[in-house]
């Protein structure tokens, strides 16, 4: 059966979006067909896939029309994804089911407000729970790095050098943890301060590997430079990632608001 795919992109971190609004295309959407959608060479290739679909029809009780359906390109389920709710909101815009400048959708992180001033979105990612130290390794190094949640888990630790030639290595495979403290699984960000009020990333996305973007991520490197640098509550801070430059400001009300780009590039039909 030939379905309606999307696909789009948050800073270079890209999806394949799913319309299925009242949840009869693709039922109780399988990790088989996420993979073959994800797969980059012999699929349409994305790092997740975002399923559009009604809050009633998910079975999700939110006032929130609609449900972003998250899954990592392994196929596993996630609470949540920064950079995918602005795709999501995008889709909607362009799609013409929800054409207004403030759009709140549900994740199984909760609902999520977003905003848009015309050219980029803005994301209201909620607060951040700063929930003490660990650590992270590749290889024979390992550094400090603090356990933040942004409705998903987050592993920051700042190094001297991004240099995937440098000791952070290519993340080819995921960063040595505490496995006790992540069970499913964590996203580990490495961090370089930039200058002031600016740092760089990158990351390694549990159930996808390493990404070009990651929302909550910027989000959680952004309050850990923040934390890290003494920075008053209502700073901004400018959060450089391999596929682009996103914005991070913690509210003096300690709520995490992420700014950047939203692209839908492709649309179709594929019976994968």
């Amino acid at each position: 059966m030939a379905y309606a795919f999307l696909k789009g992109h948050g800073t270079e971190n890209d999806f394949v979006l799913l319309p299925d609004a009242t949840g009869s295309v693709h039922g109780d959407l399988d990790a088989d067909r996420v993979r073959a959608l994800c797969d980059r060479r012999a699929g349409i290739g994305g790092d997740g896939v975002l399923r559009v679909i009604r809050s009633a029809a998910a079975g999700i009780d939110s006032d929130a029309e609609w449900f972003m359906d998250y899954r990592n390109a392994d196929g596993s389920i996630a609470e949540m994804c920064g950079n995918g709710t602005r795709v999501f909101a995008q889709f909607l815009r362009e799609s013409g089911a929800d054409t207004s400048d403030r759009i709140t959708i549900a994740t199984r992180a909760g609902d999520k407000t977003l905003t848009f001033d015309g050219v980029e979105w803005t994301v209201d990612l909620g607060e951040a729970e700063l929930l003490g130290e660990t650590k992270v390794g590749v290889d024979a190094h390992t550094w400090p790095a603090q356990h933040i949640s942004m409705g998903n888990p987050h592993a920051v630790a700042f190094v001297d050098s991004l240099d995937p030639d440098g000791p952070v290595g290519r993340l080819l495979d995921p960063p040595d943890r505490d496995e006790a403290l992540y069970p499913e699984g964590v996203n580990v960000e490495f961090v370089v301060h930039v200058g002031e009020e600016h740092v760089a990333m990158r990351v390694h996305e549990r159930g996808v590997g390493e990404t070009r973007s990651c929302g909550t991520g910027a989000g959680a490197v952004g309050v850990a430079a923040m934390v890290s640098d003494g920075a008053a509550r209502g700073s901004t801070y400018v959060v450089d990632v391999p596929g682009g430059r996103l914005r991070v400001t913690w509210t003096e009300a300690g709520r995490v608001l992420l700014t950047g780009p939203a692209v839908v590039v492709a649309s179709g039909e594929t019976d994968l």
